[in-house]
């Protein structure tokens, strides 16, 4: 069976992007231009553009357009810290619920942003991090096994992803992308909340002198979560 046009959308975009062929802030053909192409409805072509935006692929623009994201590394404007951490010098008990911890094959869109290709295998973990016995945060990613090549084999209710990375391939640099969600069904059962509750979310990749080491997509309660950072600058 075909893929869906969507898809086949989705897939062409992807292809440009990882050929090379469209760099960094390319403008990406517009919805009429993409819709003209695979003979589909303008709406599908917006579902693409939509659901790679969400992926952190591509930029949309209001009345400039659609442009491919930066995946370059870039210095991060905020402190990445250990959750466990946080929740501890709030003088709260951290707890750890490991949901997952297995291999798995990416797709395109992952592919690019751990600068890797189709189809190689990396480690997925999805951990629920509680404070005090309730939800708090949950945390998917997707970490870069030849860079890491033993974390499978770690006990992640002993120790975070992040505190054990950080001791394997320090890290040097970091993106995040910050955005307000309503979460779906499946996130919104592991926080204990309603799907009408506003969430923060999180997609930060991390660097290390080896490369892009994880992948990670952080979402939070919007009550009981946020961000904060100090800047300082020079004269």
């Amino acid at each position: 069976m075909a893929p869906a046009k969507f898809t086949q959308i989705k897939q062409f975009i992807c292809d440009q992007i990882e050929s090379g062929q469209w760099q960094q802030h390319s403008k990406v053909p517009s919805e009429n231009e993409l819709a003209e192409r695979f003979n589909v409805s303008r709406m599908t072509a917006r579902r693409a553009l939509q659901e790679l935006t969400e992926q952190g692929l591509l930029v949309r623009s209001q009345g400039a357009g659609t442009f491919v994201a930066t995946f370059k590394s870039q210095s991060s404007m905020l402190e990445i810290k250990n959750i466990a951490v946080e929740i501890e010098g709030r003088g709260h008990q951290h707890h750890a619920i490991l949901l997952e911890l297995s291999s798995r094959e990416l797709d395109r869109e992952l592919a690019i942003q751990l600068n890797l290709n189709p189809g190689d295998q990396v480690y997925y973990s999805e951990i629920l991090h509680c404070e005090n016995d309730q939800p708090l945060q949950l945390e998917q990613r997707y970490v870069n096994a030849n860079v890491i090549p033993g974390y499978n084999k770690q006990n992640f209710k002993k120790i975070t992803p992040h505190e054990y990375l950080s001791a394997q391939a320090p890290l040097t640099e970091a993106t995040h992308e910050i955005e307000a969600i309503l979460p779906s069904q499946t996130v919104a059962d592991f926080l204990q909340i309603s799907q009408q509750q506003a969430c923060l979310q999180i997609k930060r990749r991390t660097w290390s002198n080896q490369g892009v080491v994880s992948f990670a997509i952080l979402t939070a309660p919007g009550d009981k979560y946020r961000l904060g950072g100090h800047l300082t600058f020079q004269e």
